[in-house]
């Protein structure tokens, strides 16, 4: 039975990114990149929001001239899932296997997730939260890195009270932990 997963890299204090909006500071390390190419090599389907759908529409066209191995992988698996985008702006999309959607319906979202064949990840705080308030996330990775931003987007819902089990836990070199946890919905 295919699963809905929220990941986000974030800083120790909880934010995605910073209250300018830049992420510069979660670049990931060689070794937590391969991490996250193997969190995300089951995937079957992305739900983005605009935003986070903007961003990682960079990997339909890299590797490119990349000499990093963990680049090619991850825009191979990327490229292998498809794409769903919630947006009530956006006219169309410019990837392969992306369909548009104008607005994130927790019913049609919850059927997507028990027809599918692997995985669904959603992407991006913001919307992930509507999941979250929807009782949609069964599976939360985390990948704290060791700064502290002091403001900006929360990795997790602020208004929302959700119980996580922790399922596992592993440290990387540069001090960088992901926490894998599943929502307990008791």
């Amino acid at each position: 039975m295919a699963r809905l997963l929220f990941s986000a890299i974030a800083s120790l204090d909880g934010y995605t990114v910073d209250s300018s909006g830049s992420f510069e500071w979660a670049h990931p390390e060689r070794d937590v990149h391969a991490f996250v190419n193997d969190l995300e090599r089951d995937v079957g389907t992305y739900l983005y929001g605009r935003r986070m759908y903007e961003t990682m529409r960079v990997w339909q066209d890299l590797p490119g001239d990349s000499p990093e191995p963990v680049i090619a992988d991850y825009a191979a698996v990327w490229q292998g899932a498809d794409k769903v985008v919630f947006s009530s702006t956006l006219t169309g999309v410019s990837t392969p296997r992306t369909r548009l959607e104008s607005r994130f319906d927790p019913a049609r979202v919850r059927e997507l997730v028990e027809d599918a064949d692997a995985d669904v990840s959603i992407g991006g705080p913001t919307l992930a939260a509507s999941a979250f308030a929807a009782g949609l996330v069964d599976e939360v990775t985390l990948i704290l890195v060791p700064v502290s931003v002091g403001g900006g987007t929360p990795a997790l819902p602020r208004d929302l009270f959700v119980r996580l089990d922790l399922l596992d836990e592993r440290r990387f070199e540069g001090g960088t932990v992901a926490l894998h946890y599943r929502v307990d919905r008791s």
